[in-house]
């Protein structure tokens, strides 16, 4: 059992039932009161945030995670298969925990997943940027340059995202997996 003197940037704790991890935290003492510390907490199964108020020195759970690197193989009936890059040890993980990032995913990539003590999978942390190839999208013409004008585009993954009209098929792009945007076009 850990109090608030204890918070710190990233620690993992219990709150209402559920894992919540500390984004931001700040200790207030006001002229007149008690103490007490302000905080964001992010939700590890949802990812939404949290703003709460401890008293200073309450009482708080915390818990004990283990990062470990996978590299996804495929994806099948099952889900995703990830190895461990240590024990060459292959686990089924359902597509859901990784959300929209899941067809983003082409096969070798390395993701991170945390695992609580149980060894059960809290949630999956995808590349923040991977390189994808078009594989379709129509043709820019010239002259239909308006301010950002967005065309759809076919990527390797068979994820589909919106690209400038620059953008060609066989280019190599960037792009961000916590939006499922376009980044950038990548040189080859």
């Amino acid at each position: 059992m850990a109090d608030t003197s204890d918070f710190r940037n990233g620690l993992i704790l219990k709150y209402k039932n559920d894992l919540y991890t500390i984004i931001e935290f700040q200790h207030v003492k006001p002229g007149k009161g008690g103490a007490f510390v302000r905080t964001k907490l992010k939700n590890l199964r949802n990812g939404k945030v949290l703003d709460n108020t401890f008293r200073s020195g309450e009482g708080v759970e915390t818990v004990r995670v283990e990062r470990k690197k996978y590299q996804y193989l495929y994806k099948d009936s099952s889900g995703m298969i990830l190895m461990d890059n240590e024990t060459y040890e292959q686990i089924a993980v359902p597509a859901e925990i990784f959300g929209d990032g899941a067809k983003l995913l082409k096969e070798s990539e390395e993701v991170e997943l945390l695992l609580d003590d149980k060894d059960s999978i809290i949630s999956v942390d995808l590349p923040v940027f991977v390189y994808l190839k078009v594989i379709q999208t129509e043709p820019g013409f010239r002259g239909d340059t308006a301010t950002n004008v967005m065309k759809p585009a076919t990527l390797e993954t068979g994820a589909e995202i919106s690209v400038p009209l620059f953008i060609n098929e066989g280019d190599m792009l960037k792009v961000d997996t916590r939006s499922g945007e376009y980044s950038e076009r990548v040189k080859n």
